[in-house]
């Protein structure tokens, strides 16, 4: 870091091939994350209980609040800031570790109280153990977020590898010693010590005496609003872990927070690439309208093609499917995994959503309407797991995420050059190809006589390619074929996609 220079993304490289390629690095890295935490996965879900999950998960829940506070939206700023001097740049490095070293000590404090809200005693000492690692998060987020910013999508696909490696390591280790739930305290770890140590070497940041330059508080003003957007948006998706494990305890939330983990993998895998690259491209161009509109329809393309049938498949195998990778005892997970494919097709396409209220500079926007749509979800947690235990509490929560797309894009569009058509014109051929490939795949791995799971999957995902391959004869689909393939050719050093 000598200059401010170095802290703008370079504007004069082709932009559509450096985001294409950037996908890809960025997808082969999170993909090789998914690699280990499948494995990882598979071995701890054999070695331990769903109980000692459901522990981590009831302490991860609150903890959760403490990352998003840390963090106060400034990722967001970061990435989405025209231009970011040196002094502003030290402003938020010292503001990031003043805020970690404070959130971290008050969840130390607040550990009794964490235990008294489930009456799980022995979570006293896991948070303990858990707080430092808001600290290192709080030192690791600036720098995360200016090489994102600086598109750097190699150095951070590298990372995100290294990262769950050490962790899996860890963990995997200290079950088969026989440390139970520890062993998933040294997970968590040992991705955030290795995390911290590969950004600090690769950003090499020079903090400067101790002070808050003034031109860095309206980018800490914008922050605020990506942060009470964040922090709405978490309560929606961590209250049922606590209304979960506070009702029914932690073996419930055990399954039930496997079959979460299992449900985010296509979120993470798929829309985390596109997400980590559409952010800083699409601030870079949203004085380009044209051009803007041009990225949203690639991502929403891009999107449904690659989530929306993801999600159809696994919600029809998904009993063979956790079988496989969880092994036995884990029935409800099972069942939990299929329901929370609906909330999948939502979320899945409502991550474009943000990326619009971020690179557009309307945070302010997306808290007031995140103000009165997070709580809506919220309440159904509650009705739902009144309604029907687990299964109502899912079923509530797809259900409303679907219906709150509507207002959501509308409200995130509104007065902007970004049209209604631009968000749903790409993903009307992607949803009903996913609706074949889960009619397909549900029925035949059943119509299988036979409970080899893994005989029971390959039927059915090969049913799922059999159901849509008539689709691409169509003349809507071949031209998604080409448009996708457009967006790869621009990968290899050709000409600029029309994505672009």
């Amino acid at each position: 870091m000598t200059g401010a220079d170095s802290i703008s993304p370079a504007r004069h490289e082709n932009l559509a091939q450096r985001a294409s390629r950037g996908v890809v690095m960025t997808m082969g890295g999170l993909w090789g994350r998914a690699a280990l935490q499948m494995v990882s996965t598979m071995v701890l879900a054999r070695l331990l209980t769903p109980a000692d999950f459901g522990l981590i998960a009831m302490v991860a829940a609150v903890m959760g609040i403490a990352e998003l506070v840390r963090d106060f939206g400034m990722t967001g700023a970061i990435i989405q800031a025209q231009h970011l001097s040196e002094s502003v740049w030290r402003s938020l490095l010292w503001l990031s570790l003043f805020i970690g070293a404070g959130l971290s000590l008050i969840v130390a404090l607040c550990a009794p109280l964490i235990a008294a809200l489930y009456g799980e005693p022995q979570l006293v000492a896991i948070t303990l153990f858990m707080a430092p690692g808001v600290f290192m998060s709080g030192l690791a987020m600036p720098l995360q977020a200016l090489a994102a910013k600086q598109l750097k999508f190699g150095t951070l696909a590298v990372l995100d590898v290294s990262s769950m490696a050490a962790g899996v390591v860890a963990g995997i280790s200290g079950a088969l010693l026989g440390w139970g739930v520890w062993s998933l305290v040294a997970m968590a770890a040992g991705q955030v010590i290795v995390r911290l140590v590969v950004l600090w070497w690769v950003v090499r940041p020079v903090f400067g005496r101790p002070r808050v330059d003034k031109e860095a508080w309206p980018l800490v003003g914008q922050g605020a609003s990506i942060f009470g957007a964040e922090l709405l948006g978490y309560a929606e998706k961590n209250l049922d872990n606590v209304i979960i494990g506070a009702t029914m305890g932690p073996a419930a939330l055990g399954q039930y927070s496997r079959a979460y983990a299992l449900f985010l993998l296509p979120l993470q895998q798929m829309n985390g690439p596109l997400g980590r690259v559409a952010l800083p491209v699409l601030s870079t161009l949203r004085d380009d309208g044209e051009r803007y509109r041009r990225y949203v329809r690639s991502a929403g393309l891009a999107i449904g093609y690659l989530t929306l049938p993801t999600y159809a498949v696994a919600a029809g195998v998904a009993q063979p499917l956790v079988g496989v990778l969880l092994g036995p005892g884990w029935e409800t997970a099972a069942t939990l995994f299929a329901l929370l494919a609906v909330a999948g097709f939502a979320q899945a396409i409502g991550r474009l959503r943000t990326w619009l209220y971020i690179s557009l500079g309307h945070s302010h926007r997306q808290f007031v309407y995140d103000l009165i749509a997070r709580p809506i979800v919220v309440a159904g947690y509650v009705l739902g797991i009144m309604w029907g235990g687990l299964t109502g509490l899912v079923i509530t929560y797809g259900a409303l995420s679907l219906v709150l797309l509507v207002p959501g894009f509308g409200f995130a569009i509104r007065k902007t050059f970004v049209r209604p058509s631009d968000i749903a014109a790409p993903l009307v051929r992607p949803a009903i190809m996913a609706a074949l490939a889960f009619g397909a795949s549900f029925v035949l791995s059943r119509w299988v006589p036979t409970d080899v799971d893994l005989l029971q999957i390959a039927v059915g995902v090969l049913g799922a390619l059999l159901a849509i391959s008539p689709l691409f004869l169509v003349r809507g689909y071949r031209a998604d074929v080409g448009r996708l393939w457009g967006f790869v050719a621009s990968m290899r050093g050709g000409k600029s996609s029309r994505a672009e």
